[in-house]
């Protein structure tokens, strides 16, 4: 039904619009209802070209073509025509432009314009293209380039939707009817501005009667008065969004909206019960809990939050009562310690208030409750309990040994005897009974001025019934130390000064307290001659200044004096002391100031230097200084060039470390130069000629001969070539060391070297080395051809070196 109501409709928007662009609208005029002037110009060729103004009947503005076009054939769009048009096929119309050609498609005979695809108007509205009629004859344009817009006309195919449901809501509870909760709104992709396509209305599907929503605006509002939180605290509201105004055949969307009822505090707290009963023995200590009490309320958050308190003046004067934030509880605590025998129970009424209150709500009643709390009190075995929380004595130092300083008393609060004794303390005993305080040795202030020890005191009964007090003992001063001079600074006399001169103010010290050290007097022992240098001068002030005698002081002739002072102090009895100080004579400039006068402790002292840090930088030094000798020691001992220069004549001594080549190796060495000097001379090889050539020139010359080689002695040659390398002035203007190894014949039991075996070459036949493989083909070729040239066993050959 609904696929032929739209064919009827496009059918006739078709015929309507094309009737409007033919015949009917005012603001398009054929062109032959008027009247146009004709210009003509003149050509080169002598025709004339004749110029039309645009005709207004080829104007074209827009056509319109419905969205979602269902069927086999081409959806009709309206048509094209000119005025120049006479019917008899002459005139050829082009479309161009947007989907010309693909999406519309043209008549050029007709100028009928048809659809090929079905359009979707949410995608792509209009289209803009362009209109031309040429003669089919010349290809030239009779009318000029027109451009039109093809409209795509809205059918409603699209329903509402909320794009960001669902969503969530809250409303306090106990609102009144009417309360806004939440707008939603719905969105329509149709024409809004074309029928009733994208005209929305809105209902409520889901959450009837505690909601209600406005059809235009999508407002939802609470529909029942007084809904309680307590009884029901979320809702799920539906709401649907129609097209079309809501009539029959309109599409439809929905969201769900989650509401949530907040709390507000409409429930005063309550107790589960009016009286409680509670036990607390009487050794419960003072500020720690002894019980607690609940009063629920069945809101949330700080609506629920409850203040507790106490009443009745006898229970807030014995316990104190605080709100835990966390459980919401009344912790009780006590305040005073409790007494079994003095009073054996407590009533306490207890209130329980809301913090936080709504005068909106204040109708529903007081937000408060209270509750009867009794407290019995437990009689338990108590230990002795003393006097005082704490002593403080006093007694003066140097006092006798057993020298009474206090007492302290503690009682039983169970009329029971109790046993007093104190804490471990080296200086001080306790009388077990009486509690007498004495010391055991001697005090000494300026030691210890304080003592701290603990007196524990137990049942007779009960011994693990304890207390404990401190007791603080203060100890006096006695005037028992003499004064002393401050040795701080160090004195410096200037060589120039002059007589009178004030040389430095000195003060004292003294180790006993304000009321015994304070004042002190100074002057210079008396039965000793009087001092030539220096005299001293009492200030009156707790100071003296030392002054000179005479001027003109050298440090050449004697660098220190030495100046004893008497010093007393103000006590009862009065002490006194000598002190000795040492006087410096020093250089100094005309303002007084002291030029180089320190000894080397002095110049430590004001460089900020300790002895271990002078020992450490000393040590540093002398590891540099090793450092560098070794370095140099090490360059000096490296090997130089055999000949430097010829002005370079110095001691030298050349080492060659070859490794020999063994029994084979007749090139390097040879024997024979040991046992027979006299070929010696004869025999010197080359390095440049073959090994073979050399061993076949020694074999000529006899270095194999065993009776000669025997008859050698070796000491005797090597003095001859010592003798020969000292005489010889061809060499190198320096010495040479030159190294001769021989075995020796002197062993029992022979030599196992074949350098002195007989020269017969053996009889055995190695050609079966030929057949073990390559790896011993060295090894055969070796002994085939000792076998074949018959030469002794290899003699090593000693070669002097310079």
């Amino acid at each position: 039904m609904r696929k032929s109501t739209t064919s009827c409709l496009c059918h006739i928007l078709v015929c309507l619009c094309f009737i409007q662009r033919c015949y009917g609208a005012s603001h398009h005029i054929p062109a032959d209802k008027v009247t146009i002037a004709k210009n003509q110009t003149k050509l080169a060729n002598g025709e004339t070209e004749v110029h039309h103004r645009p005709k207004r009947g080829w104007i074209w503005n827009q056509f319109f073509v419905l969205e979602e076009h269902i069927g086999p054939d081409t959806q009709y769009v309206g048509k094209l025509h000119s005025n120049s048009d006479k019917g008899d096929g002459s005139v050829r119309y082009i479309l161009s432009g947007e989907g010309a050609g693909s999406i519309f498609i043209i008549n050029e005979v007709t100028g009928d314009i048809h659809a090929t695809e079905s359009l979707d108007r949410e995608r792509k509205a209009h289209y803009v293209l362009h209109a031309q009629a040429f003669d089919r004859n010349t290809e030239k344009p009779l009318e000029p380039k027109s451009e039109f817009i093809i409209k795509v006309q809205d059918i409603n195919d699209n329903a509402p939707t909320f794009p960001d449901g669902p969503f969530v809501a809250a409303v306090p509870e106990m609102s009144g009817v009417g309360t806004s909760v939440y707008q939603v709104t719905a969105t329509d992709a149709d024409d809004p501005t074309y029928g009733n396509s994208a005209r929305v209305v809105y209902s409520i599907l889901q959450g009837q009667p505690y909601f209600s929503v406005d059809p235009k605006t999508g407002v939802i509002r609470t529909a029942l008065a007084n809904m309680d939180r307590e009884a029901r605290e979320h809702y799920a509201v539906v709401i649907q969004a129609k097209d079309m105004a809501g009539s029959v055949g309109g599409l439809s969307g929905s969201t769900t909206i989650n509401i949530t009822l907040t709390d507000v505090n409409d429930n005063p707290p309550k107790f589960p019960q009016k009286n409680y009963q509670l036990y607390v023995p009487e050794s419960a200590q003072v500020g720690k809990p002894v019980g607690k009490i609940k009063a629920n309320d069945e809101d949330l958050g700080v609506n629920a939050e409850i203040k507790y308190s106490i009443i009745n003046s006898e229970g807030a004067a014995m316990f104190s009562i605080n709100t835990d934030r966390e459980t919401r509880e009344g912790i009780i605590s006590l305040k005073k310690p409790l007494n079994y025998e003095r009073k054996k129970t407590y009533t306490l009424q207890i209130e329980g208030v809301n913090s936080h209150l709504e005068p909106l709500f204040s109708y529903l009643g007081p937000f408060k409750d209270t509750a009867t709390l009794k407290i019995t009190v437990g009689d338990v075995d108590e230990p002795p309990v003393f006097s005082m929380d704490y002593y403080i004595m006093d007694i003066y130092e140097n006092a006798r040994i057993g020298r009474e300083v206090g007492a302290v008393t503690a009682r039983d609060p169970d009329s029971k005897n109790s046993h007093v004794s104190e804490h471990s303390d080296k200086y001080f005993n306790i009388d077990m009974d009486s509690g007498v305080i004495k010391t055991t040795q001697s005090l000494d202030r300026e030691d210890m001025p304080w003592h701290n020890i603990t007196v524990i005191a137990s049942e007779v009964d009960n011994p693990s019934l304890l207390s404990h007090v401190p007791v603080t003992v203060q100890v006096l001063d006695v005037n028992d130390n003499p004064p002393e001079i401050n040795k701080d600074k160090e004195v410096i006399v200037c060589e120039s000064s002059r007589p009178g001169q004030v040389i430095q103010t000195m003060t004292a010290v003294d180790k006993d307290d304000f009321a015994n050290g304070q004042r002190f007097s100074f002057a210079l022992p008396s039965g000793v001659p009087v001092n030539p240098n220096f005299t001293l001068k009492d200030n009156e002030d707790n100071t003296a200044s030392i002054i000179t005698r005479r001027r003109q002081f050298s440090r050449i002739v004697q660098e220190l004096y030495e100046l004893p002072i008497v010093v007393w102090d103000g006590g009862e009895p009065a002490l006194s002391g000598t002190s000795t100080l040492t006087l410096r004579v020093c250089p100094c400039q005309r303002n007084g100031r002291v030029q180089t006068c320190q000894d080397e402790r002095g110049l430590l002292s004001s460089a900020g230097l300790s002895t271990g840090a002078l020992i450490a930088i000393l040590l540093c030094i002398v590891i540099l200084l090793a450092i560098v000798v070794l370095f140099i020691t090490l360059r000096r001992s490296k090997k130089e060039p055999l000949v430097i220069s010829e002005e370079d004549v110095r001691e030298n001594v050349v080492t060659y470390d070859d490794e020999g080549g063994g029994e084979e190796d007749t090139e390097a060495f040879d024997i024979i130069t040991l046992r027979n000097p006299a070929a010696a001379e004869e025999l010197k090889f080359r390095r440049d000629i073959r090994p073979e050539a050399a061993r076949q020139r020694g074999q000529n010359r006899g270095c194999h001969s065993p009776p000669e080689l025997n008859q050698v002695d070796v000491q005797e040659f090597i003095n001859q070539r010592l003798v020969e390398a000292d005489m010889d002035t061809s060499g190198p203007p320096y010495d040479s060391l030159q190294t001769y190894a021989y075995e020796g014949q002197m062993s029992p039991t022979g030599s196992i070297s074949s350098l002195d075996s007989p020269g017969t070459h053996s009889e055995q036949d190695y050609n079966y080395l030929d057949d073990w493989g390559p790896e011993f083909q060295k090894l055969a070729e070796l002994y085939v051809e000792d076998t074949d040239v018959a030469d002794p066993p290899p003699q090593l050959c000693f070669k002097t070196i310079k």
